[in-house]
């Protein structure tokens, strides 16, 4: 399949558009219409199957399954409930409400949150097509520690009244969940590929077009001495690059390619990856809204340290 999307491109590159090969022009070119047309077929078949899954994980489940339990247990159980249930920064604020409101204790809550948008199903899907099962399980296990970790700290830290006081004076009502059957299943599954496919085409584009950018021009050895191998400070440097930074994790996939491809570690491209991800700017703002500043800042500092501290780890392992 590969093959025949690589002779394409080049075939659109080289032949329709007349592009010198190995230019910087051509080889952005080149590069931008194969991982465009590779990204988003992948993404449309990820997307399909993991919807078929969120069918049978629904938020009322989740409240239920992680309602009651205590620390340690229920860090590990919402953080893995984190995975198949990707929810957006948008989806933070009713999130939080409903699981304070369910009783659910507040570390074990940040667990959840801190799992959801990090350990995105899609992300590690197509880090195992692109980078093989290795990468993928080591975002994996990474992501599900410090959801954990950082849900123990905040449990412990006993900072329910750093919670806005309306958030426990707000009472949501569950919708009932409806019976599903398998043709349903299918249609839901159909309907979620084709809307957020189309949702996060345009940030795949752009981080495929930047990605594009970098590997036809921008030269390697910038790369390398500013987030290289040899830079001990790369790690933390990425990290901070990509808080202010707002993009999914399909979009920051293409990136990560070419900047690994480019000399950047892969401790750090990860670590780069998952600020962007697990510690963008709109979802602590949207966060502000129900918690005060001072839980604020020390989720993020404690996402800080332990995104970072990650990304060393995975250099130290991956060499």
């Amino acid at each position: 399949m590969q093959d025949y999307l690589q002779s394409f491109a080049d075939w659109i590159t080289y032949t329709v558009l007349g592009l010198v090969r190995e230019s910087p022009l051509g080889s952005s070119v080149n590069f931008f219409i194969y991982d465009s047309i590779k990204v988003t077929l992948m993404l449309a078949v990820i997307v399909f199957c993991v919807a078929i899954i969120r069918t049978f994980i629904t938020p009322q489940k989740v409240k239920r399954w992680v309602a009651g339990r205590t620390e340690g247990v229920g860090n590990i159980i919402a953080a893995m409930l984190g995975i198949p249930t990707p929810f957006c920064s948008c989806s933070a604020v009713p999130l939080f409400i409903g699981f304070v409101e369910s009783g659910v204790p507040l570390g074990i809550t940040f667990s959840f949150l801190i799992a959801s948008p990090l350990i995105n199903e899609v992300a590690a899907s197509m880090l195992f097509a692109m980078f093989g099962w290795q990468i993928a399980l080591i975002y994996i296990v990474s992501g599900l520690i410090i959801a954990i970790t950082a849900g123990i700290v905040i449990g412990r830290l006993h900072l329910e009244n750093e919670v806005e006081e309306f958030v426990y004076k707000v009472k949501l009502h569950d919708l009932k969940e409806k019976s599903m059957t398998w043709n349903d299943r299918l249609i839901f599954a159909k309907n979620e590929s084709r809307d957020i496919t189309l949702k996060v085409l345009p940030y795949i584009l752009i981080g495929i077009a930047i990605g594009a950018v970098i590997h036809g021009y921008a030269p390697a050895d910038f790369l390398v001495n500013i987030a290289g191998k040899n830079n001990p400070l790369a790690v933390p440097i990425a990290v901070l690059i990509g808080i202010p930074l707002y993009s999914n994790a399909a979009g920051m996939i293409p990136i990560m390619e070419v900047l690994t491809s480019k000399g950047m570690a892969m401790g750090t491209a990860l670590a780069f990856m998952m600020a962007v991800i697990g510690l963008s700017l709109p979802e602590m703002i949207i966060l502000r809204k129900v918690i005060k500043l001072k839980l604020l800042i020390i989720f993020v500092g404690i996402l800080f340290l332990a995104i970072t501290l990650t990304g060393y780890l995975f250099n130290i392992i991956l060499g």
